[in-house]
This record gives structure tokens, sequence and C-alpha cells, in this order.
């Protein structure tokens, strides 16, 4: 199993920027692709941003050129620098693992969530 926990969140002006943090414990030898993922309120999660193993990363469109993600395997940990905030980021944030089922096939099926933290941008 892997066990995620996300920080950083708060409350920001539109135009400020916040980083969060995601740390991995457990079975982080089994993570292959982590991400982060946001759910505004009365609305389903949505995908924001990924990285790879090896470092290829995705966003979503409403989100490049203001959002990092980047990944320290070697710590475990997962970051999201967002800059220039607006109103429509406001959204409870969260960190996910997906299992490299090669590597942990007992996994299969997993799917890794961290608890979410929330973000706030007022106008």
């Amino acid at each position: 199993q892997v066990h995620l926990v996300e920080s950083g969140g708060g409350s920001v002006q539109a135009g400020g920027s916040l980083r969060l943090s995601c740390v991995a414990s457990g079975d982080t030898m089994c993570i292959s692709e982590m991400g982060w993922f946001r759910q505004a309120p009365g609305k389903e999660r949505d995908f924001v941003a990924t990285v790879t193993s090896g470092g290829s990363t995705n966003y979503v469109a409403s989100v490049k050129g203001r959002f990092t993600i980047s990944r320290d395997k070697a710590k475990n940990t997962l970051a999201l620098q967002m800059n220039n905030l607006q109103p429509g980021d406001t959204a409870v944030y969260y960190c996910n693992a997906v299992p490299d089922l090669d590597t942990c096939p007992d996994l299969i099926g997993s799917d890794f969530w961290g608890q979410g933290t929330l973000v706030t941008v007022s106008s």
C-alpha cells in the first residue's frame, strides 16, 4: 500500500502563488505515475497535472504556463507550484499515485489518494 499526505493549501488573492507538496510512504517502490487532481465545490474531481516515473509531464489546458508539477523520486515527494492563481482554481487538491503493476502486480486495481488540501482564491 501507498500512503499520501498533502500540504501547502491556503487562501490567496487572485494573481498569487501557492506550492502544494505531497509525501508518499509505504510501498513507494511500487509507484509509477503521480499526479494532482482537484475538486471544486459541487463538481467532480478533475485532472490537473501528472508526471511519469521518467519525468514526462502533462497538464490540463487551463493551468498550462501557470502550474508546474515536479517529482523527487529519491525523497518520495511530489510538488505543484501554482502561479497566477485565479478564482476558478479554487478547489480541494488531491495527490494521486498509480502503481507499477510490472513491479507490484499485487496492486492491480489499486489507485492511491491523499486526503486533500484546500486552495481558495479570492478576486
